[in-house]
Formats: C-alpha cells, structure tokens, sequence
C-alpha cells in the first residue's frame, strides 16, 4: 500500500466515504457513507473494485490532487468538468492518470456531490469498520484538507469489463421523491400529509450531509406534548416546531425529538443528495420497500 493522491483543494467539503458503518445504531452509531450511495457504486463498478471500497466525496467542486503514482480513476455523481494535466476528461468512465499528472475537478453545473473512485480503493485507516466520514459524530477520517496524503489500495483481481457507464441526466429545477408514511404520521392534523403531497418544497441553505431543511407548506401538528427521542433513519422528514420538515441524509443523528411524518425510500435518497439550494423538492406516496 502507498501514497496514490497528494490533496492540494478541497473545494467547500470534501471528505473519504464507502458505504458506511451500518447496524450500529443500537450502540449510537449512526451509517454515515457516501450522501449518494448509487454513484459510489457505480464508480467502483467501473473500476473491478468491491463496490464498498471508499472514495473521495467532492461537494461542489473545486477539488485538486496530484497523483503519487500511476492510477485509473473514475469520476461519478454530479456530473462536472474533469482534467488530467489541462486536458478534459470523462465522468462516468475510466480515467488514467499518470504520476505527477494533477487531477482537477470543476464546479458542477447540475447536481451537488462528485466521487473520485480510484482502482484499489482509497486506504485510510478504518474506524469502526468503515472508511467514512461522519461530519456529525466526528468519526473517521478528518475532513480532507490541502496536503492530505491518501494510500490507495492494491489493485483487485478482477479486470473492469466497461470504461464508460451512461447515466442519466439529473434534472436541474425539481425532483420527485417517493415517499412512504411515517411512523408518527398521526401526530399531524388531517391534511397535513396531503399538504406535504400537493406542493413542492424548496430546499434552503441548510443542508448538509446530515440533513437538509426545507421551505414550503406548514405542517400543523394536532398534539402538542414532547415525543420522546426515538429512532431515526437515512430519509426521514422530520417535523421541528417550524412545522416545516427536515429531511436527514447519510450523517444525520441516531435519535430525534420530533414527529417524522414520511420517509423517502432508500432509492430516492441518493437524488435527494444531489438537489442544490434553491432546488424544488416534490413528494409522492409508494409502495415501501427494503431498507
């Protein structure tokens, strides 16, 4: 195992994510992993990796590195500009990069977090089983900075079969969410999950890899008691005194105070993690499905 990338830009956040630490929760630890679970995936699909190997999570661009040693990456997620050296490169496919070569991703014109897989896997010293960053909890890896040394991996046994995977277009202004009723869905006045189903939510300036607040309808509750803190999991739109819901996202808390009064399926929540501020959020009810 060696060096493969020397950080020299980071962008706003960029952090080591793989799939995260799952069936925690009980000791609270929450999954944490790639906001965008899909996109990880398929980068070290393309790759022959395991598709748990960690990689590099870029949230709005900006990220710079200079390679240790030759390497084939693969740049998936928001879809943004790619260079090797100056020269453009491919999202969605294999990349080489040669050592010494400077690898620059830019600011995404559609979507919000980037993946740099690399062949091998970025090697960072795991934490309870996982490579992830947890922004919330502070486990794992530090947020990576300028002058972060990251190993990467052996290679796999396995060739890739692919160097490039067609991925559909993200949409630019509103996303559609299916969503199945929450567990607390009785706490909220009739109307209230119709008035969550009938307009669309915008999403604020606050939203992060734990969660992302919305603007939009009110909620109105119709009891006022304290619920006591119970479980939360990855999808959940909670419900604060605002009336108007938070939906968690990979690093959000184990627990919550607050009526949750719908859950986006696990499928959708790898879009949810790619809308922007200023983006349109729509909920529609579906079938639940395996978690």
């Amino acid at each position: 195992m060696s060096v493969g990338l020397e950080v020299l830009e980071t962008g706003p956040l960029s952090t080591v994510q793989d799939l995260g630490r799952p069936g925690l929760a009980g000791i609270g630890v929450g999954i944490s992993g790639a906001a965008d679970r899909g996109s990880l995936r398929l980068a070290n699909r393309l790759l022959g990796n395991d598709e748990s190997a960690a990689a590099v999570e870029v949230t709005l661009g900006g990220f710079a590195a200079r390679a240790r040693r030759d390497l084939t990456v693969a740049i998936t997620g928001a879809p943004c500009p790619v260079t090797v050296d100056g020269r453009g490169a491919a999202t969605n496919a294999l990349v080489r990069v040669r050592a010494g070569a400077l690898l620059r991703l830019g600011v995404p014109e559609r979507g919000l977090r980037s993946y740099i897989a690399v062949r091998g896997g970025i090697a960072v010293e795991p934490v309870l089983g996982s490579r992830s960053t947890d922004v919330l909890a502070g486990l794992g890896p530090d947020r990576l900075s300028p002058g972060a040394m990251l190993p990467v991996g052996p290679p796999p046994g396995r060739c890739p079969v692919t160097d490039f995977a067609p991925v559909a277009e993200l949409p630019a202004d509103e996303l559609v969410l299916t969503v199945v009723p929450g567990p607390r869905a009785d706490w909220f006045a009739g109307g209230a999950l119709d008035a969550l189903l009938s307009e669309p939510y915008t999403v604020t300036a606050e939203a992060n890899r734990v969660g992302i607040r919305l603007d939009g309808p009110e909620l109105k509750r119709s009891r006022d008691e304290e619920l006591p803190s119970e479980g939360m999991v990855v999808g959940a739109l909670q419900v604060p005194p605002s009336s108007r819901p938070t939906l968690f996202l990979a690093d959000h808390p184990v627990t919550g105070g607050y009526p949750v009064i719908a859950v986006v399926v696990s499928g959708d929540v790898d879009k949810a993690a790619q809308a922007r501020p200023g983006m349109r959020l729509r909920f529609a009810v579906g079938r639940r499905r395996n978690r």
